[in-house]
């Protein structure tokens, strides 16, 4: 039997680098929103068939029109509210304190938007961190499960995981929460478990660069560093932090060692799947974000530099050839890419809506 396509709304949407693989299992997201101009204008460059509706879901004009811009039916919606906002519940948090900061409820315009749609299929993910924060709703503080629970427990059925993207066969470990919410004339498995992907087998083959080189596949070019950061990586192993270097670690211009953490200035492994690739990955200095490098005859290692746009994409589990605008700013990619869940993993969750439909 042909399996019927779903028509989404992504809610939170940034670029919608995570949805870069849902028409493979049949999802089609016709209407989107994004806060910021630049990530929506890319998010429409690489999906110009969705309707995008830049502007914050918590003004009332820009919540009526994502509505209104739906189809009728909305069979899926994926949504990632940005979790900065919401704060733990505390003793010393009042709850006027607490309802003066609309941040701390972007969560209930996802519930007013479910009420309205009505979906057959919702996903919200953030950081694992989503399933622990409370918030002040209707008079009880309570969890984001235990909101949902409140409010759809009797036409949903509702679970959530902590997953690791890196064992859907992404080459990055990544923890994402997962809640699904589903109709009880659905079914929606979790997917099943792939083998790890190493650093190695994503973007071993790539061309070594230097700091400031280019090649000539698109998108893999190197980030210009300083003398000083190129020295203190040219001699530090794979796997390994500069701030380990016996002679060149971190290190001020009189000569006095800087104090850091052994996460920065650090390579990655090529054995395993990359460490969480954050949003300063353009930073040297940053957490685990240096190439892993290869051993030199001359003792030193190869690529003292961060990682190559493509290096990214690839350990995000994004297409080679993935369709942005060539003018694309690199920070702008950088900073979708540190941002997104990998749509690798996010393709694997909802394969399982097909497992038993129909």
């Amino acid at each position: 039997m042909t399996k019927k396509r779903l028509k989404g709304v992504s809610l939170f949407a940034s670029a919608g680098i995570g949805e870069t693989y849902f028409k493979n299992v049949g999802i089609d997201i016709v209407v989107a929103n994004e806060l910021l101009e630049k990530r929506a204008n890319l998010y429409s460059s690489i999906n110009p068939e969705t309707k995008v509706i830049c502007g914050d879901i918590t003004n009332e004009k820009i919540f009526n029109q994502i509505i209104s811009s739906c189809p009728e039916k909305v069979d899926f919606m994926l949504a990632s509210p940005p979790c900065q906002g919401m704060s733990v519940a505390g003793k010393n948090r009042c709850q006027e304190t607490m309802e003066s900061d609309k941040r701390n409820y972007l969560i209930t315009y996802v519930v007013k938007a479910i009420k309205l749609m009505a979906p057959e299929y919702i996903l919200i993910e953030n950081v694992p961190a989503l399933l622990k924060l409370k918030l002040m709703y209707d008079s009880e503080y309570r969890t984001v499960l235990e909101i949902l629970e409140y409010e759809f427990g009797s036409e949903y059925i509702i679970d959530s995981a902590i997953i690791d993207s890196s064992d859907y066969g992404v080459p990055q470990t990544r923890l994402r929460a997962i809640i699904k919410m589903h109709k009880p004339n659905t079914v929606w498995n979790w997917p099943v478990k792939r083998e790890k992907v190493t650093v190695e087998q994503a973007i071993g083959d790539l061309p070594s660069l230097e700091s400031g080189e280019k090649s000539n596949r698109k998108w893999h070019f190197a980030r210009k560093h300083t003398k000083e950061n190129i020295l203190w990586m040219k001699h530090t192993p794979t796997g390994k932090s500069a701030f380990s270097n016996p002679v060149y670690y971190p290190q001020k211009k009189d000569g006095t060692r800087i104090k850091g953490y052994e996460s920065s200035y650090r390579r990655i492994r090529w054995d395993v799947p990359s460490p969480t690739i954050t949003i300063r990955n353009d930073c040297i200095a940053s957490q685990r974000n240096v190439h892993p490098g290869r051993l030199m005859p001359d003792g030193t290692y190869s690529d003292a530099r961060v990682l190559t746009p493509l290096e990214l994409m690839l350990l995000n589990s994004l297409p080679a050839d993935w369709n942005i605008p060539d003018d694309t700013p690199e920070l702008l990619i950088r900073q979708c890419i540190g941002e997104s869940i990998p749509p690798l993993m996010l393709e694997e969750i909802v394969r399982g809506i097909y497992d038993e439909q129909d």
